[in-house]
């Protein structure tokens, strides 16, 4: 009988233990659950206050991340040129860009690839190679804070763009804010001096790409997605930048293929963002804090490869930056003054 207590007893400690046991971990469990559906709950509360935000807040916000993106390009363009031609890291770029986006298109499927825009893409492509070639370039060639600050050029070349291929009225004032944009121009090239910065004429080649193309990114993000359109952009200028890659090839290193697969993720990641601003702004409210990329190439710059910004460049980007601002600024009065024009009068909006 001794033993069959001692038997039970034992039966009854291991109970006993296996319920302690059991009562430890389920706590454990619920807590790590909790935690997840904590962080879940936190992350869509952010996501919905931030979608809450006007759309010139969530917008701006959009804008520095790109600006920031783009600036982390510029050091990554830099750094590569040392080994590889502008032309190869512009392929590589786009083509890690594009693997970058493979869980999004698995996601969204044959359907979030369909469009009924493909001419309006193959433009953008192609625009876009012309702007990152030349970019590249100049990056390559020339200081980086130099090279962005003459990037800032872009929206006075939208000014002449609109007159020569749309055929639109620029009056007096624009045409005086153009030409002092280009007075900045002609400061920070130095024309005075004897080693005249021939290769910065890429930067302008760049500016006067980008002006054509960003307008016509405007146009899709009213149709299409943010990720749609820097997928269909991949597809489109991979293939089309390989040719002339292929001209100055080398096969880069397994260092060298990382470098470059961070320049197509930073980059594609900018892009993403420039499409999330323009679908929730106007341009001419996105457009003034893209200059934020001057500070922060100037500091990459400095830090990373010596690189001081003179004095010259900085009033020539004070010039240039304060003449793109106010072309960006009347275009965006007299594009909404064209639009309550063509809307006209509004019955019952004022006095009888």
């Amino acid at each position: 009988m001794g033993s069959r207590m001692c038997r039970d007893r034992s039966c009854s400690d291991d109970l006993t233990h296996r319920a302690q046991h059991s009562v430890n971990v389920a706590p454990s469990g619920l807590v790590s659950c909790e935690r997840v559906a904590l962080a879940v709950s936190t992350k869509s509360a952010l996501i919905g206050k931030f979608n809450a935000l006007p759309g010139q807040a969530r917008a701006a916000f959009w804008a520095v991340m790109t600006a920031a993106g783009f600036a982390g390009v510029v050091g990554m363009v830099r750094y590569l040129s040392a080994d590889y031609h502008p032309l190869e890291i512009v392929f590589f770029r786009n083509l890690f860009g594009l693997l970058a986006m493979a869980p999004w298109v698995l996601r969204a499927g044959p359907r979030g690839l369909s469009t009924s825009r493909p001419g309006t893409f193959l433009l953008r492509a192609f625009l876009s190679l012309i702007a990152m070639s030349t970019w590249f370039m100049a990056v390559s060639l020339v200081p980086m804070s130099q090279a962005v600050t003459l990037s800032f050029t872009a929206p006075l070349f939208a000014t002449i763009g609109a007159v020569l291929i749309l055929g639109e009225k620029v009056w007096f004032r624009r045409w005086i804010a153009v030409i002092v944009g280009f007075l900045g121009v002609i400061i920070i090239m130095r024309p005075d001096t004897a080693d005249i910065p021939i290769e910065a004429g890429f930067a302008l080649a760049s500016a006067a790409a980008i002006a054509a193309a960003t307008l016509v990114v405007k146009s899709l993000s009213r149709t299409e997605s943010p990720e749609a359109i820097v997928v269909q952009l991949g597809l489109y200028v991979t293939p089309m930048a390989l040719i002339p890659a292929l001209f100055v090839w080398k096969t880069p290193d397994l260092t060298g293929l990382l470098w470059l697969a961070v320049t197509g993720v930073i980059g594609t990641f900018a892009q993403i963002c420039l499409s999330r601003a323009l679908a929730a702004a106007d341009a001419s409210a996105v457009a003034p804090y893209d200059y934020v990329r001057l500070p922060m190439v100037a500091l990459i710059g400095y830090l990373f490869f010596g690189e001081v910004t003179d004095l010259t460049t900085w009033i020539g980007a004070a010039v240039i930056v304060g003449a793109s601002a106010y072309v960006t600024r009347r275009e965006h009065v007299l594009s909404r003054a064209r639009q309550r024009d063509s809307e006209g009068p509004r019955f019952g909006a004022g006095p009888m």
